[in-house]
């Protein structure tokens, strides 16, 4: 594990970031700095724009699919807790303590994104969040030397992925929602914990009719393709809190 090339190598990567026209070049570019870091993965995660939705990076196809499918959004520790962060955290600094926070590491784990992981969070204009993630499977030791080596070199390369993505993506950067109603905060908070919509009608004392009503009412003011992308997108913008 360790970087496979020399800093000329890093700097031509980040210039074919700086030229990237479309996000076919960033991933192409994301996969390069894989291979330059000798790491299992690298992941660049808009969560505000449209949360799992957009960004690149090297996972398999599989494991992505899986991540939509359970709504992994609801629970991922490193989605929730780095934004709650403003540094670069280390994932085992994370709280992986609630079953479902477990449940998912080791599915994570078994779909190859490795036991460990680093993420940097970036905050942008509007209320942009993104995170750049580095994950792969080594000791404790063999990772700490890793991250305290390159810990600049992946700020850096974090930021410069951002400021792409908001020059490919404009548009995502002048959205500003409207304000949620309170009942659609309960309704969003209730769904950023994990409730199903049962559970969320039963707590509410609404019925499933009415919840879905405030869930539609949420996504549209939010500018959110389903409701998945409108938990992401009211939890990027401080709109709900958990």
């Amino acid at each position: 594990m360790g970087s496979v090339a020399g800093t000329t190598s890093l700097n031509s990567i980040l210039e074919c970031v700086e030229h990237a026209d479309t996000l076919t070049d960033l991933q192409q570019a994301i996969e390069r700095l894989r291979d330059h870091f000798g790491v299992d993965h690298i992941v660049y995660h808009w969560v505000s724009a449209d949360g799992e939705q957009y960004g690149c990076g090297t996972y398999s196809i599989e494991w992505v699919s899986r991540y939509l499918e359970k709504t992994y959004l609801r629970v991922d520790p490193v989605v929730l807790g780095c934004y709650q962060r403003f540094h670069p955290v280390d994932w085992k600094r994370l709280d992986w303590s609630s079953k479902p926070a477990r449940d998912f590491l080791e599915d994570a784990i078994a779909h190859g994104v490795g036991n460990q992981g680093f993420s940097v969070p970036i905050r942008g204009p509007n209320g942009q969040y993104a995170l750049f993630s580095l994950s792969h499977s080594s000791d404790d030791a063999t990772w700490d030397e890793f991250t305290s080596t390159h810990h600049r070199d992946l700020i850096l390369v974090a930021h410069a992925f951002n400021r792409k993505a908001l020059e490919l993506e404009p548009g995502r950067a002048q959205e500003v929602a409207q304000a949620l109603s309170p009942r659609e905060v309960d309704a969003m908070t209730l769904l950023a914990l994990g409730y199903s919509r049962a559970q969320v009608a039963s707590s509410l004392s609404i019925s499933e009719h009415t919840l879905r009503v405030y869930i539609e009412s949420a996504r549209h003011k939010l500018g959110a393709l389903n409701t998945v992308h409108a938990v992401a997108r009211a939890l990027s913008r401080g709109f709900i809190v958990i």
